[in-house]
């Protein structure tokens, strides 16, 4: 292992995601806030993903190109994520938010976050019981 794995980045995102939410919700109108929150959720997602892959190699001793690759799958039949399927669903809306200058394409991903913060949730949950 080259660092200690930590859950903090996790649970910092994680609660800043949230707030994010809460305070798009009291000035709906800010595309700003819209677009910071997006921000978070791509932050958020990529915490996710790498803790995840490291949890994968470190943990569970999965070679680093099969944790890459299948990373959710794995993790699902781990028991580390509930569903493989919907965390690829929030791989893919975080694959799009490089074309975020679309305000189309804004508001959908926008409209996708909240399905992602209680799979979030329940990521740092379940890593609590395999990471000291």
């Amino acid at each position: 292992m080259s660092e200690q794995l930590s859950l903090e980045a996790l649970e910092l995102a994680t609660a800043a995601l949230a707030q994010g939410l809460v305070e798009h919700s009291q000035y709906p109108q800010l595309l700003t806030v819209r677009d910071g929150v997006i921000q978070r959720f791509e932050i958020t997602m990529d915490v996710s993903r790498q803790l995840v892959i490291r949890v994968l190699r470190e943990i569970f001793g999965m070679e680093e190109a099969v944790a890459r690759k299948d990373t959710f799958r794995e993790a699902a039949k781990l028991g580390l994520i509930a569903d493989a399927e919907g965390w690829i669903g929030h791989v893919n809306a975080r694959n799009r938010t490089s074309h975020t200058y679309d305000s189309e394409i804004a508001a959908q991903l926008f409209a996708h976050i909240p399905s992602f913060l209680p799979d979030a949730r329940d990521l740092l949950q379940r890593l609590k019981k395999h990471v000291a």
